[in-house]
């Protein structure tokens, strides 16, 4: 069950890494200066924010534990949809109508996946595409460090202060 748990966690975090990387495809450096409404932000206003929160939920997983999941994801959840109500007033400052409209229509952190609309073209930040991949390999690395922790736990090395499921 725990190489399950560690397998399905690590699945999370490429998902994590894929979408946030998917993401700012779109938005790039067109942050505050153009509102994107197509690819992943047809569906969420925040994917960046929805990948992150998959991705602190699949370290828990990878930590082998659902209660560690479960509550690295509530807690990136809780303070994804605190960051975006705030972000939410400044992009409606900044768009207007345009915002306002877009927020009426698009969920603000789960994806309404028939809304998905793509567009034929798009071109893109090879630095903010950059930055993102080299963010998510923070979710990447827990992965060999909750592994490093987990193996001087068995042989000894280290003592294991509690146990979650």
């Amino acid at each position: 069950m725990h190489e399950f748990l560690e397998m399905t966690g690590l699945g999370l975090i490429l998902v994590c890494v894929g979408g946030r990387m998917w993401s700012i495809l779109y938005v790039g450096s067109r942050k505050n200066r153009q509102l994107v409404t197509a690819g992943p932000y047809s569906m969420t206003r925040n994917p960046l924010y929805l990948f992150s929160t998959i991705g602190a939920a699949g370290v828990g997983l990878i930590y082998g534990s659902v209660i560690a999941a479960l509550l690295l994801g509530l807690l990136a959840f809780t303070v994804f949809t605190i960051t975006a109500a705030k972000e939410s007033e400044h992009l409606r400052t900044l768009f207007g109508a345009e915002y306002a409209s877009y927020a009426a229509s698009t969920p603000m952190f789960w994806p309404k996946l028939s809304q998905y609309r793509e567009l034929p073209e798009a071109v893109f930040s090879p630095t903010a595409l950059k930055r993102t991949f080299l963010d998510g390999l923070f979710f990447v690395a827990a992965f060999p460090a909750l592994e490093g922790i987990e193996h001087l736990q068995h042989t000894g090395f280290l003592p294991t202060i509690m146990r979650m499921l």
